[in-house]
């Protein structure tokens, strides 16, 4: 059976799923026609039906929760991992929280507004609406051009900004980790609920295979890795998968859902997302 397979091009996506697109682990008869997109588009993709198992950020998937359920393997959770704010000059945050109103005409950058990293803004600057959807990547020159105020990044730029001379005004992850004591939840793997249930638990069982595979074999796919990594250097990639691919990737664990679920309680408590009915995970 062939499955259309949609992920970012990102180091933590491309070692996970290098394995099982590259036959190097039983895929149970499963082939995968794969695709490639920044995250956003990966969001938008979901939200058209366009893929059978697709990442997502989880602030989308509360969009798509009626056409998708969550699989247990290949999530992006953890502590540490949260997007990050940023700025040209160094930002005082105090300041910042305490103009309110007089912050309006702050212009800042999103990598779109449907990916958690937004979301976790949303809640800690509700204030702050003038928002610049800008392709992740280039967040950072945006911000050397003055054409935005604070950027919001994701992803590599963890470990790039800093060599461009910007400077951190918040890590939003520990602003999540200090309001919840949970681990952040960043991107999930949503498979088709229209699929038979067979067809999404042995999707779920080689993603976590491809996982395994992985942790076991970390050189393995360095070449497809590499193919994807916009240049980046090997101990950056390194770095990111590190940071991005864990125990909550190979399974999400009565932990990871707990996490998920708070964000999405908090979220409808905040208005971010709609209200929803069931379960957003894999049940069968």
């Amino acid at each position: 059976m062939k499955l259309t397979l949609a992920f970012s091009p990102c180091p933590n996506d491309t070692f996970i799923f290098d394995a099982m697109i590259h036959h190097k682990i039983d895929t149970e008869g499963l082939e995968f026609e794969v695709f490639y997109d920044d995250v956003e588009t990966l969001n938008h993709k979901a939200f058209n039906q366009e893929i059978d198992v697709t990442k997502l950020s989880y602030h989308a998937f509360a969009y798509a929760i009626n056409d998708y359920a969550l699989l247990d393997a290949g999530s992006a959770l953890g502590y540490g991992v949260g997007p990050l704010v940023i700025s040209l000059e160094p930002f005082d945050l105090n300041t910042l929280m305490d103009a309110g109103a007089e912050s309006s005409d702050l212009r800042i950058g999103i990598p779109g507004r449907f990916t958690t990293a937004n979301f976790l803004f949303s809640l800690a600057f509700p204030m702050l609406h003038d928002k610049r959807e800008i392709l992740f990547s280039e967040i950072e020159n945006e911000l050397l051009n003055r054409s935005i105020d604070l950027g919001l990044i994701i992803h590599e730029n963890r470990f790039t900004y800093q060599e461009k001379g910007l400077h951190k005004v918040i890590d939003l992850g520990e602003f999540w980790e200090s309001k919840t004591g949970c681990a952040i939840p960043l991107g999930g793997i949503a498979v088709k609920r229209s699929l038979s249930d067979e067809v999404k638990m042995k999707v779920n069982r080689v993603i976590r295979r491809s996982v395994e595979f992985a942790f076991e074999n970390p050189k393995s796919g360095i070449d497809f890795i590499r193919s994807h990594a916009q240049a980046m250097d090997e101990e950056v990639m390194f770095k990111h998968i590190e940071l991005y691919v864990n125990k909550y990737s190979l399974d999400l664990g009565e932990e990871g859902r707990r996490a998920i679920q708070l964000m999405f309680d908090t979220a409808v408590a905040n208005g971010v997302i709609p209200g929803f009915s069931g379960s957003p995970f894999l049940t069968t």
